[in-house]
């Protein structure tokens, strides 16, 4: 398989940040694998448009609200990921240009993830399941 072009680090200040206080909903996210049909993975999701809806991200939560976490970001970096005070499992799906770049299960209160992309999804622990690199997730 060839090798994927390098990620930069990110640095100070990549983040892109809103203004907005509250957290963007859209329809759902689609799933189009690189081979067989499209399917919608989540209904509910979040977009998480402030820079506190993205520092806070699932910490604190008793469970999953909605289907998907969001994490637009703007620019393709390194991005990682904890679940320090999170109490449930995830799946982690980084994207760069709607394609997908790596899926990780999280577990809880431990888990750290890292890889690069534009885009971070969080899903219940299971949903990306049949989400593999090379395939394409977009918010519709």
């Amino acid at each position: 398989m060839p090798r994927a072009k390098a990620c930069r680090r990110a640095r100070r200040g990549d983040a892109l940040i809103s203004t907005g206080r509250t957290t963007a909903h859209v329809t759902r996210l689609v799933h189009r694998p690189a081979a067989g049909e499209e399917r919608v993975v989540a209904e509910d999701v979040r977009v998480a448009d402030s820079f506190l809806a993205r520092a806070r991200g699932l910490m604190f939560r008793r469970s999953f609200r909605g289907d998907c976490l969001a994490f637009p970001f703007g620019d393709s970096v390194t991005r990682s990921l904890h679940m320090l005070f999170v109490p449930f499992d995830i799946d982690a799906v980084w994207v760069e240009s709607e394609e997908v770049r790596a899926v990780e299960r999280l577990p809880a209160w431990t888990g750290v993830g890292r890889a690069c992309g534009d885009t971070v999804y969080e899903l219940p622990a299971g949903a990306a399941a049949a989400v593999d690199p090379g395939d394409r997730l977009s918010l519709e």
